[in-house]
């Protein structure tokens, strides 16, 4: 069968909750998983509360995607954001079209619930580059060794520590969350129930060695800091006790100092492992020996797609004004595709399509790992990904685009 003939045959509509064990078999096959009894009862749930989409041949489900309906912070608010999830096409039918399918359905919904961001954590990045995911946000992994107390630059501040119950934790820290959602963009935002199953699940998924979760909070009634971390004890070959940070949020640099050094001070541990840090972690300017304090790896985290440019430009906040023709390159949807000339002033953003020269030409990726301001166009242009054809154009771009935090995304999905 040919491809134009193998994709003519399949049918892309909504999965109906009837069809939920279905695509939860047609997950575990895909994903290598066996789901049984809670793990999977935990997934129907998830399902239940995305929007769903199907690729279907004969009756048969053979590609999903699952969409969480999230709210991502983004420079200056808020917006709606697809957070894909469940991305699966059966192995007998690769390279037929399903992916292509069910993202162009996916485009369709995204307009007509008004959601102008899609994004996603990619297991498979260059198949996300092709239909216009750019890497928006990084993290790092960051490792104290703690056998030795923890060197800082700045004084911890004073005053006391202490650990709460998970189980209500939530209704403490979603304050503190806001706080950073508002500082950082690329951060969906959380209800209970995300708390509960996603921050502060009993049992850690990926490592069943770990404790439960753990909730150290800084201050009285309003904390002004907390962490959620696991621990693990040693080795018999002597490997040390870890402790494994899940989060860690603080309002200032010495509130950051006394979580971290009690982190690094809990006893019968000798290694403390945060796995996702933004990549200008304060952290790693306050540690008074680099050799104690170390990023271990750097990775892509959120990849974000501008469903619709027009809507999430003109919804974000600018750090400088600007005036620039965009030659935005997008194959996939074409409402986006064209030259658009960018007008920024205080307080006022317009995009609007033009027949003028374009100043600046990228790709529509290129342009959605700009937006949240983790990548600056000049750097595009120096890498050949991006096109200057007015001079000084990408820098007032990047001037624009500043933020004053990195963007960072810790939550999975």
């Amino acid at each position: 069968m040919s491809t134009q003939a193998a994709a003519a045959s399949l049918r892309f509509r909504e999965v109906p909750e009837a069809h939920l064990g279905r695509a939860l078999d047609h997950a575990s096959l895909v994903f290598h998983e066996n789901y049984e009894d809670e793990l999977r009862e935990r997934h129907r749930r998830t399902l239940l509360r995305c929007d769903r989409l199907g690729a279907y041949e004969e009756g048969r489900l053979v590609g999903l995607l699952a969409a969480h309906r999230l709210r991502l912070s983004v420079p200056g608010g808020q917006l709606p954001c697809a957070g894909l999830t469940f991305i699966s096409v059966a192995p007998t039918h690769r390279r037929r079209g399903v992916l292509s399918g069910l993202l162009e359905q996916l485009w369709r919904h995204c307009a007509a619930t008004g959601r102008p961001l899609a994004a996603l954590w990619a297991s498979e990045a260059a198949i996300y580059g092709r239909h216009g995911f750019g890497a928006a946000t990084a993290l790092s992994t960051v490792e104290i060794d703690s056998r030795r107390p923890l060197g800082l630059r700045v004084a911890p501040d004073p005053r006391p520590l202490r650990l709460v119950d998970p189980a209500s934790a939530p209704a403490l820290l979603a304050p503190l969350h806001e706080s950073g959602r508002a500082r950082r963009a690329g951060r969906p935002a959380r209800d209970r129930r995300w708390w509960r199953e996603q921050i502060l699940p009993e049992e850690d998924e990926d490592d069943d060695e770990l404790g439960p979760p753990r909730v150290v909070v800084l201050g009285d009634d309003a904390p002004a800091g907390y962490a959620v971390y696991r621990t693990r004890g040693g080795d018999d070959d002597g490997t040390p006790g870890l402790v494994q940070v899940a989060e860690l949020e603080a309002d200032t640099a010495p509130v950051a100092a006394a979580l971290w050094s009690y982190l690094a001070s809990i006893d019968l541990t000798g290694r403390v492992r945060a796995w996702g840090r933004p990549a200008d972690d304060p952290l790693l300017l306050m540690a008074a020996d680099r050799d104690q304090v170390r990023v271990t790896g750097q990775f892509p985290a959120l990849w974000l797609r501008l469903a619709d440019v027009r809507a999430a430009l003109t919804a974000r906040s600018w750090a400088a004004p600007a005036d620039l023709v965009l030659d935005v390159r997008d194959t996939r949807i074409a409402a986006n595709h064209g030259r658009f000339r960018l007008a920024v002033a205080p307080g006022h953003c317009t995009y609007e399509a033009t027949a003028g020269p374009a100043d600046l030409t990228l790709d529509v990726c290129d342009l959605a790992a700009c937006y949240l301001g983790g990548t600056l166009p000049t750097d595009l242009v120096r890498a050949g990904l991006a096109a200057e054809h007015t001079a000084g154009a990408a820098g007032a771009l990047d001037a624009a685009l500043r933020t004053a935090y990195l963007p960072f995304t810790d939550d999975e999905f």
